[in-house]
């Protein structure tokens, strides 16, 4: 929570992947704090409804439609966040996806670049496209979604997957570094298993999720608010000493 009572009032935040799990639960954490949200979404449909939610419950929102695969289809969004509410003072790179599980020597070309286009370069190009605007109006916080995988390596189903969000966690660092001269903090958040249709899109066993629950102390998949709240505390004014981590948030798994 922030120190400031009615500190994100006015201040706009834009996230990606926002038409359902995390990024959908962060919209409506924000939302609640009176914050401007841009939801944006690979499903235009979806993105509009999780605005049209945000806008029913009185506050302000804007639901765009946004392949993170496309950098122009970024850049088109960035500006239309930022004409529509004339700032931008926080992103949150919430999409992502697996794509599909495989082995290793099963990597295809195509798969692998596919997920670097979702993982990688969505987040650097969305960093890319709001970081002008963040060091003219003189500040902001990025969040990107790193991955417990990145730690782990994927062996045996996401060597790709872990790959891309490796080089998030590295992209995040350097960016933090380079920008926390300018009143601009970077961060990334480290998810365990989380209670949201990530694995299913990914075509991934149900099984699957079950092993990654059984490698978790607490004995539970995490739930999206959880990833949410903190986002909301990373982006406050009660966190501005932090800047280049990436948060674990896993209920204790994920290390083996």
């Amino acid at each position: 929570m922030p120190k400031t009572p009615d500190y994100f009032h006015n201040k706009t935040i834009v996230i990606t992947g926002a038409g359902g799990g995390i990024g959908r639960a962060t919209a409506l954490i924000f939302a609640r704090e009176g914050a401007n949200v841009v939801v944006t979404d690979i499903d235009p449909e979806a993105a509009r409804r999780v605005a049209e939610t945000i806008q029913q419950g009185g506050g302000k929102a804007l639901g765009i439609g946004m392949d993170v695969a496309s950098k122009d289809q970024i850049v088109a969004g960035i500006n239309q966040a930022i004409a529509h509410f004339g700032r931008v003072n926080f992103l949150f790179n919430s999409a992502g996806a697996a794509v599909a599980r495989c082995k290793f020597l099963e990597i295809t070309d195509e798969l692998l670049d596919k997920t670097l286009h979702i993982n990688l370069h969505g987040t650097f190009h969305a960093m890319q496209a709001v970081l002008p605007h963040m060091i003219e109006q003189g500040g902001g916080v990025i969040v990107n979604v790193c991955s417990m995988t990145a730690r782990r390596g994927g062996p045996g189903a996401s060597v790709h997957y872990a790959a891309a969000k490796g080089a998030v966690d590295s992209m995040t660092l350097g960016v933090a570094r380079e920008f926390a001269d300018r009143n601009i903090r970077c961060l990334s958040i480290s998810p365990g298993p989380i209670n949201t249709n990530f694995q299913a899109a990914s075509g991934s066993p149900p099984e699957f999720m079950t092993r990654a629950v059984a490698d978790v102390p607490m004995k539970r998949a995490g739930e999206p608010e959880e990833i949410g709240e903190l986002v909301l505390f990373m982006c406050s004014d009660a966190c501005q000493y932090m800047t280049a981590n990436t948060v674990y948030v896993n209920g204790g798994g994920g290390f083996r």
